[in-house]
């Protein structure tokens, strides 16, 4: 599972949004009131977000997902610079492997796109084994 997310206090998710051309899967603003979907609590954002989530591929095809991500927003470099130095962005995967000894590529091409736009990258790996 593959998410860029962008956050910060000054996030505007319209803004944003009209920077990459792009539509987030979620977005809000800091100090919007957020509703649990299961719980139904309310909790108040303590920063903005900009997210955009991929589909979940199986057979894992992470590369595919990254390039889902990027080929829905602007491929101008100087809007990504822009935002980075106002923002914190990354790409977050959740890594669920099949046994203890998974392996996953990423390719040139997508290391190099997530690096020029300098995209953090961040996994979360989660073995077969733990409960």
């Amino acid at each position: 599972m593959a998410t860029l997310r962008i956050t910060g206090d000054a996030l505007d998710p319209d803004t944003v949004s009209q920077l990459l051309a792009g539509v987030p899967t979620r977005s809000f603003r800091k100090g919007d009131a957020l509703t649990g979907p299961a719980t139904g609590n309310v909790r108040i954002a303590k920063t903005g977000v900009w997210q955009l989530r991929a589909m979940r591929r199986e057979p894992e095809n992470l590369n595919a997902q990254i390039m889902e991500i990027l080929g829905q927003l602007t491929p101008e470099l100087a809007v990504w610079s822009a935002l980075r130095s106002r923002f914190k962005i990354d790409l977050f995967c959740g890594i669920f492997m099949a046994s203890g000894n998974d392996g996953l590529p990423l390719s040139a091409d997508v290391l190099l796109a997530l690096g020029q736009r300098g995209i953090d990258l961040g996994l979360d790996i989660y073995d077969a084994a733990e409960d």
